[in-house]
């Protein structure tokens, strides 16, 4: 009876060994499923998130088809034009690339005329923009100009004011570009007869003459007396600072870019486009 009792007992222990091995091995396995199916799911959403993230990459790309323009522009916006396509233009249409073109009012309008493949045009008159009335949208306004007297940094022929002019290297604009015809409503004004020595086909031919100190004074744009900065100095002529030029601006017509070259033109009627006109010297235009 005692041998059969311990038996027994021996029988319970394996029986509960057993029990409790099941029971790791089970709660092991149970644990490893766990595992592997949590893996899982996170791989799962790795790769959605990396097809999700190729699927955001091919939108941008197709949607960063660049949009090319060229502006023909007054030289006189050489410096302000590709600022306000750099800090506005690039914020507002990043997809718009846009190549100047500087050059006196006049050149530009003929090269217009002939053909030439340019999708906005701004003039730094009105008279040049109404020549290329058959080639454009309506013109707008967009800024304004005066005239300014300099002289180079040293002042070699003591120019003081606009009576000593005389007998002087006197450069000035030709008479068919804007700072021409501004420098002849001067003229009138101030009932004085000017005798250049030379008369330059843009303002920046002028201002680079009295730079070098190759003439003795020249009249230009405030805002390329202001460009020129301590190249030269300015004379005070009170009556130039009544005597402007209008600047205009327009896209051409059947130009394959019209939204770009819109995008353009809003950009420098903008507040910021026009704060940075402001900045080199323009002030706004009438009807602004």
């Amino acid at each position: 009876m005692h041998a059969m009792t311990q038996r027994c007992r021996l029988h319970s222990k394996r029986t509960q060994f057993l029990v409790i091995g099941f029971a790791i091995v089970a709660s092991m396995l149970l644990g490893a499923c766990s595992s592997a199916s949590q893996t899982h799911g996170e791989g799962t959403t790795s790769g959605e998130k990396a097809n999700n993230a190729k699927q955001e990459r091919s939108g941008s790309y197709s949607n960063a088809n660049t949009e090319e323009i060229t502006v023909f522009a007054a030289a006189s916006l050489n410096a302000a034009f590709p600022e306000i396509a750099e800090k506005v233009l690039a914020k507002e249409s990043p997809q718009v690339k846009v190549t100047f073109s500087f050059d006196g009012s006049s050149a530009l309008a003929e090269q217009i005329k002939n053909g030439a493949p340019a999708q906005v045009f701004a003039s730094a008159d009105e008279g040049n923009m109404a020549k290329v009335s058959d080639f454009v949208n309506t013109p707008e306004k967009f800024a304004s100009n005066s005239l300014s007297l300099i002289v180079p940094a040293n002042n070699p022929a003591h120019v003081a004011s606009i009576a000593d002019l005389r007998g002087t290297k006197l450069v000035i604009c030709a008479a068919q570009v804007p700072c021409g015809k501004t420098t002849k409503k001067l003229e009138e004004r101030l009932k004085v007869s000017l005798e250049p020595v030379s008369e330059e086909q843009s303002v920046t031919g002028v201002r680079t003459k009295v730079e070098s100190a190759e003439a003795d004074a020249g009249f230009v744009y405030r805002t390329d007396a202001q460009l020129a900065g301590e190249k030269v100095k300015i004379v005070e002529v009170p009556e130039a600072a009544s005597v402007s030029t209008t600047y205009m601006l327009a896209t051409l017509k059947n130009s394959s870019e019209s939204a770009a070259a819109q995008a353009f033109v809003d950009a420098v009627k903008s507040p910021a486009g026009q704060e940075i006109l402001h900045k080199y010297g323009f002030v706004p235009a009438k009807n602004l």
